[in-house]
Parts: structure tokens; sequence; C-alpha cells
């Protein structure tokens, strides 16, 4: 068992029973259909946003059983961000995803891109069926945000000159978004007052950002094989993350490969040796814990349990990933 997986022991029943319901959900009316959720589904993803809502659904229904809508809301949760993953591996072109083939590689780029609409439209129409209008109006701000963050990325492509902020807020919309409104939309469905159902926004949020940053900086880090995807790929395709940009402050040369794409011999090697040669991933590293600190400062609202502590150790796991 992962360190990931053996943090959602409160909910690692319902994370099985969720695993099962997906690919009922999907349907096997359609083969190909069945077949891509089959394998999106089997793929032995961590499941840690699901395990989010059941695990805030079980720390606001603290002496009650949770509901049918909570089990659903954690599936939709994962419909959402499986079917983004499906459109982004297409726009990024990427053949490996947790060193397993993607949708496209294996399907070809249309039934991918349809089978990324259809997953989308099937998350929608349960969501409708929730009947909770303010839970389906946070979770269909969720899709938006997911194509704003993907376009606002390929605009940015190589812009050395994007701040801090606009990173961070890309970081919202790409990674942060699903895990702040899912989390808010799973204190809702528990009639928790409205302070708390804001405290679990929050705490979504700040760990949305927090493991977005965590992942830029094992981008650099970590090895191809841990990372499932070729290191610095993002670099390479010109998405600059936290540490690039605080290197960049220190590193002015940096902006000259940058600014060129690495058109020339050796450019990215050399732009990565100035990265490592900077404080730029100290400084991702900070701005991690900094928000990490956030996220469980958010749940001191919720009473002490299992499911209160399983979230704050989700929040240290994903900061102890870079040690």
């Amino acid at each position: 068992m992962t360190p990931a997986t053996s943090l959602f022991t409160p909910v690692e029943a319902d994370l099985r029973q969720l695993a099962d319901n997906l690919k009922q959900l999907v349907g096997n009316r359609h083969p190909i259909l069945f077949a891509a959720a089959e394998h999106l589904f089997g793929a032995g993803g961590k499941r840690i946003r699901p395990a989010i809502v059941l695990l805030i659904s079980r720390a606001t229904m603290l002496d009650q059983e949770i509901t049918p809508r909570h089990r659903r809301l954690a599936e939709i949760t994962e419909m959402i961000h499986t079917a983004s993953l499906v459109h982004d591996d297409v726009v990024d072109e990427s053949d490996v995803r947790r060193g397993v083939p993607t949708v496209h590689s294996l399907f070809g780029n249309r039934i991918a891109i349809l089978a990324g609409d259809f997953l989308f439209a099937q998350s929608s129409w349960y969501l409708a069926n929730l009947d909770n209008l303010e839970v389906v109006k946070l979770l269909s701000e969720v899709i938006m945000d997911l194509a704003t963050g993907e376009i606002q990325q390929g605009l940015n492509r190589f812009d050395a000159s994007i701040s801090i902020e606009t990173y961070l807020q890309k970081s919202y919309y790409k990674t942060a978004s699903l895990i702040a409104n899912s989390s808010k939309a799973a204190a809702l469905l528990s009639e928790v007052s409205r302070e708390t159902v804001e405290h679990m926004y929050s705490y979504g949020r700040h760990l949305g950002i927090a493991f977005q940053i965590v992942d830029d900086i094992l981008d650099f880090t970590s090895t191809a094989d841990t990372l499932g995807k070729p290191v610095a790929s993002d670099l390479k395709s010109g998405h600059l993350t936290a540490p690039v940009l605080f290197a960049l402050a220190e590193k002015p040369y940096l902006e000259v490969l940058i600014e060129r794409e690495f058109a020339q011999e050796g450019d990215l090697e050399q732009a990565l040796a100035l990265i490592q040669d900077s404080q730029g991933i100290q400084q991702a590293r900070e701005l991690a814990a900094h928000h990490t600190k956030l996220a469980i400062e958010h749940l001191a609202v919720l009473p002490p349990s299992e499911s209160q502590q399983a979230l704050i150790n989700i929040a240290d796991y994903g900061l102890s990933r870079l040690y």
C-alpha cells in the first residue's frame, strides 16, 4: 500500500465502492467508451480528490452515516478530474500518464476527445440529479475553470514576464478549483454552518495550490520513473512554473533561453543548470509549505475525528513528497 492510499483508511471501503461504481456509471452501452473507462478508472490513480470529498463528508457528519448524495459527489469529482486528464493528454501530446498509456495513444485523438466530452457531460447529468442548485453551480464553475486554466497556460507559453500571481491563478483554475469546490459541496450536503462550508472551500483551495507547486518542483527534482512522464517536460513545453519564475529573478540569462524557446543546442540543459543553481526550487518549497500550513489551519473548525486527522495527513503528505 502506498503512503498516499494508507492516508485514506477512514474511507477505504467507500473508495472501493467508488471504483466499482465509476465503471458502472459510464455504462457498457458504448464498447469503446467502456474500454476507455475501464482503462481510466483502473489506472491505479491515487483517487485523492474523491477521498477528500468522502473524508470531509465523514468529518462533517460525525454521528450520522454519509448520504448517497455525498457518495455521488465523490464519483462526480473523480469523473470531472478524469475527463480533464484525458483532454490534457491530447493537448500535451502525452503518451504516458502514471506509467500507463494514455487514452489517445490507445484509441486515437478523436475517441479521446469524445471520451473526455462524454465524461464531462455524464458528470453534469449526475450533478443535476443531486437536486442541489448551489452544488450544481459550484461544480459547473469547476468545469469552466479547468478550460480557463488550460487556455491561460497555452497563451502564456515561453512568456518569461508572467508573475507568480498569474501562475497561482492558473494553478487555482487547473488544480485547486476542483478540490476547493468539491470540498465546499461536500460540506453543503452535510448541511453544516455557512462558516464551516467556507473553511472547507479554503482548505481545498490552499491544498490544491500546494499540490500543484509540489508537482511543479518534482518536475525538476524527481526521476522520469517516479513522475511517470519525462523530467522537465513543463519547461520544455514553455510552461513556466514556480521554480522557474523564482529563478528568473536571480538568473537574467534564463530569460534569453526561454524567449528563444530553447531553439539552440544545449539551451534546455543550460536553463536547467541555471534553475538548479538558483534559490528557485527552495523558494517554491517555501511557497508550498505556506499553502499547506494555511490549508491545515482551516480544518481547526472541525471537531477532532479520524477523518479530520486524515485530512491533515493528506496536506502533510503532499509536502512530504519533496523530501
